[in-house]
């Protein structure tokens, strides 16, 4: 008898242990598991940040580049009209007609900030062409790089800004994303008549200032 409950207590004591490692392995794989997509989570490129809705910190420091003359914007064409069943307002790979005043209220909004110092570029594209048209009253031949993104947006965009003027680009979607790509930052997917500001303060080092999307000017607030 005392034998047998030596064994046992043997055998207990053995399979104590072996559950103790199991369970320290347990715990090991399951930190691990979570620590991996946490640190993924916390490594990930900040986006870019939104500028409206009550983000007085960075409309401010829009509002005190923008003074400078120090800003670059890309401004996304507004609403295309072979992606639409609205009605289009001349030509099939334009804009729309419902989008005319939004491009309008944008370019009441650049007007509010001052275009005194501002160079204004579009692409040869008719839907750039139109939505510059209604913002600014001004159309140009238009830009081939403007279009022809891929790989040098950054570059060809510092190359066109002058010191102290401010630099609008009406672009599209693909340029946008390209820009965020060199800056380092995820793509924000921003919409139709959306502005993605950079400050060029610094040419060597440009950084992001954020967006605006067209329906959210009137949330830009600087105190």
């Amino acid at each position: 008898m005392e034998l047998r409950l030596s064994l046992f207590g043997i055998k207990r004591s053995i399979d104590l242990k072996r559950f103790a490692r199991y369970r320290n392995a347990a715990v090991v794989l399951a930190s691990a598991l979570l620590v991996i997509p946490l640190t993924f989570f916390l490594l990930r490129p900040a986006t870019a940040p939104d500028l409206a809705h009550g983000n007085v910190a960075g409309a401010q420091a829009l509002m005190t580049g923008w003074a400078k003359g120090d800003v670059i914007v890309l401004v996304r064409h507004v609403e295309r009209c072979d992606h639409s069943s609205a009605p289009c307002l001349v030509g099939n790979d334009g804009i729309t007609e419902r989008s005319r005043s939004i491009a309008q209220s944008l370019g009441a909004q650049f007007k509010h900030l001052g275009l005194g110092k501002a160079d204004i570029y579009h692409s040869p594209i008719l839907r750039t062409a139109q939505t510059a048209n209604f913002m600014f009253n001004k159309v140009g031949t238009g830009e081939d790089w403007l279009i022809s993104c891929k790989g040098t947006m950054l570059r060809d965009a510092l190359a066109h800004k002058v010191a102290g003027r401010n630099l609008v680009l009406v672009t599209h979607s693909e340029c946008m994303e390209q820009l965020e790509k060199e800056l380092n930052l995820p793509p924000s997917t921003l919409g139709y008549g959306a502005s993605l500001f950079i400050s060029a303060e610094t040419p060597q080092t440009p950084r992001m200032l954020g967006f605006i999307e067209a329906s959210d000017w009137s949330s830009v607030s600087t105190h």
